[in-house]
């Protein structure tokens, strides 16, 4: 790609998420108030942040794989089912990923 088109495209992208970002201003504050969008907005984070992982733990490239960041991921899982803190997931699912990757 060369620079004035790549140029072209960050500019493109940059007013376009400007101009989201204003209209955004310009709605009414009770279209913003009702419930259900509460709800939803509230869910938009962790449906973000959960599809991030999977897509880090499944794929390289253009493959999707099973690897120890899977068993990582699982261990993390059942972790959270079980009620554990936060830290505790995370160094379940850390030792798990790195004792997966060592027997492998």
């Amino acid at each position: 790609m060369n620079s004035v088109l790549t140029w072209s495209v960050l500019l493109g992208t940059s007013m376009s998420c400007y101009a989201i970002k204003l209209v955004g201003y310009w709605v009414p504050a009770r279209w913003l108030a009702h419930e259900r969008l509460q709800r939803i907005n509230s869910l938009i984070p962790v449906v973000l942040l959960s599809a991030l992982v999977v897509a880090q733990a499944l794929a390289i490239k253009t493959h999707i794989v099973l690897d120890h960041r899977m068993a990582g991921i699982a261990a993390a899982f059942a972790m959270l089912i079980a009620r554990a803190p936060f830290p505790v997931v995370v160094v379940s699912a850390a030792f798990t990923s790195a004792l997966v990757y060592r027997l492998h």
